[in-house]
């Protein structure tokens, strides 16, 4: 019987990547919010999510040495990487007003973000589940 790891699949693992973004974003924004009151904080926003910069890391992977068994050793340019969210980098950006401490957090701002990073993961995650449907309906026998 032949069993292939989901993840082989280009749009699976495009939604990987993607919920990976969404969650180290809501991770950066709650760390926003915690430091609302942090004398001279600045808020810290990642890059947006660029289709165009996932395909084209998809693309120089392809050719790339991979594991395929849990106890191969992990490829020089996998080592020291987590799983989820390993590439994307927080950057510091100032929101749109800054208090007299130095504090430049705008909690409604931060909220805003938040929700529409939260509508992402829920759309993405639901993306997930129905294309997981599709292929068990795919790989149903005839007739079940």
């Amino acid at each position: 019987m032949f069993v292939m790891d989901i993840t082989d699949i280009p749009l699976f693992s495009m939604l990987r990547g993607r919920l990976g973004y969404l969650s180290e974003r809501q991770k950066v924004i709650a760390q926003n919010v915690a430091n609302s009151d942090t004398p001279g904080y600045t808020p810290s926003d990642l890059k947006p999510y660029s289709f165009e910069a996932q395909m084209k890391a998809q693309s120089q992977s392809a050719g790339m040495m991979v594991t395929t068994q849990p106890g191969h050793m992990l490829p020089p340019s996998q080592r020291g990487k987590s799983a989820l969210g390993s590439s994307f980098k927080a950057q510091r950006k100032p929101d749109s007003e800054t208090t007299l401490d130095g504090n430049s957090v705008v909690l409604e701002e931060e909220m805003m973000k938040m929700s529409d990073a939260r509508m992402n993961f829920d759309a993405a995650v639901g993306f997930y589940q129905k294309s997981l449907n599709l292929l068990r309906m795919a790989s149903r026998a005839p007739g079940r």
